[in-house]
């Protein structure tokens, strides 16, 4: 897995909360420190939902959904001390990406988004629910997520 270090902080921020361009990820989970602390849960709650047919498709929220929520609370005139978000990738682009060999045991491709003291750094990583020999997943997933920031104009350093 890999780690990278965003090079526009500002450019950065404006893609992640006042665009589309993160949209297709999941949040698993947010923690943001600015005057208190807060922490979401990605995590759906279908018991909320009850027999509605209007439950969310996936067990983790849509970036989409819970981005306003963040940006309420990122935003102002003060610089969050810090955050952190978990993000992963949708069920239908983890098979697209990943062989079929290892759809079943990679369960889910993430990366890690940290702010800490007017840095942003991406590291890489994936869950699994077996053991495997095949680390080719690693490299899948890094190769994406480079391009991926290449695509929309976002500039890193590999750590």
């Amino acid at each position: 897995m890999i780690a990278l270090q965003i090079k526009n902080t500002r450019q950065f921020m404006s893609a992640l909360l006042a665009s589309e361009v993160f949209d297709e990820f999941l949040l698993e989970s947010a923690e943001l420190q600015i005057a208190n602390t807060y922490t979401i849960d990605g995590h759906v709650n279908r018991e909320f939902f009850g027999d509605d047919s209007e439950k969310p498709e996936y067990e983790l929220s849509k970036w989409s959904e819970l981005k306003p929520v963040c940006y309420e609370l990122i935003k102002g005139k003060n610089t969050p001390v810090s955050f952190k978000f978990i993000m992963c990738v949708a069920p239908p682009r983890k098979d697209e990406l990943l062989p079929d060999d290892l759809r079943q045991i990679v369960s889910s491709l993430v990366f890690i988004l940290k702010f800490k003291e007017g840095h942003i750094t991406i590291t890489t990583g994936a869950a699994l629910s077996g053991f495997t020999l095949d680390k080719s997943y690693k490299k899948i997933w890094d190769d994406y997520m480079k391009r991926f920031l290449d695509s929309v104009g976002i500039s890193y350093e590999e750590l």
